[in-house]
């Protein structure tokens, strides 16, 4: 199948995804979502992949949502934006089988960052970052990150960062659990590869760990996915949402006023 948002390449049992928009640092839009999901779908029915590995061309891993799509006179329902485009994505990685690897290469934000959060393994180059964004532009958060982020670092630090949307660094994201492992920059993609080679080389067991994982704990991830999207729909119909798009494409802070 041919794809013009993302590459998709298999290589010994590993089937990779590369978000392939960098001059809008892989930012998200209904196509690119489309994409994902149908390679994820395809490497899932493929008896020759046997984990993936996903990561972003250029010098980011995805920032999310491309918000010059989201203006406030063309913005849409964001509920339903992500009931169609964002929620059947988590839901793929999560119940399928398969290894899910995300190799963040650079900056993860908002929806990019959840995306990678929902995968089984996470490895960062050096220079990845990791933004829970939303609190910027007035939005709360989604893609399983209000069910994924609290398992991941804690009630806290997820409180923490979802609040105040401040940036963590590669080693940071390590410490605190968002990441497994932190490689140098110049050897991110060749170590990357690695991992997820061994990954392809284990026993099917390694699947069972998954299905016994989420078996244990993604009990209410379907409750969370649609409370998200409703929430979502109320913050995507305020005043604020719309001040915060416009003045991230002003490339100004916005001046939230709590209607």
């Amino acid at each position: 199948m041919a794809y013009e948002t993302i590459i998709y390449e298999k290589e010994s049992g590993v089937a990779t995804i590369t978000l392939n928009r960098p001059q809008a640092l892989n930012a998200f839009v209904p196509q690119m979502n489309q994409e994902v999901m149908d390679a994820l779908k395809s490497g899932e029915r493929d008896q020759d992949v046997r984990c993936f590995l996903i990561t972003g061309a250029g010098r980011a891993f995805c920032a999310g949502q491309d918000l010059k799509g989201r203006t406030p006179d063309q913005k849409g329902s964001l509920g339903a934006s992500l009931r169609e485009k964002y929620n059947p994505m988590i839901r793929q990685i999560r119940h399928m089988e398969k290894i899910v690897i995300a190799a963040v290469n650079g900056v993860a934000a908002g929806a990019g960052c959840n995306f990678a959060l929902a995968c089984d393994l996470r490895v960062a180059s050096e220079e990845a970052k990791f933004i829970q964004s939303f609190v910027r532009v007035g939005l709360a958060p989604d893609s399983g990150g209000s069910f994924i982020l609290p398992r991941l670092v804690g009630l806290s630090k997820a409180m923490e960062l979802l609040l105040l949307g401040e940036t963590v660094d590669a080693h940071e994201a390590q410490r605190i659990g968002l990441v497994a492992k932190v490689f140098p920059t110049a050897e991110f993609a060749d170590s990357a590869r690695k991992l997820a080679g061994r990954v392809a080389a284990a026993p099917r067991g390694i699947g069972l760990i998954k299905r016994a994982v989420n078996h244990a704990n993604l009990a209410t991830l379907e409750v969370d996915l649609e409370y998200e999207a409703c929430l979502q729909e109320i913050a995507g119909r305020s005043s604020d949402y719309d001040e915060g798009v416009r003045a991230f494409l002003e490339k100004r802070a916005p001046t939230f006023t709590g209607k």
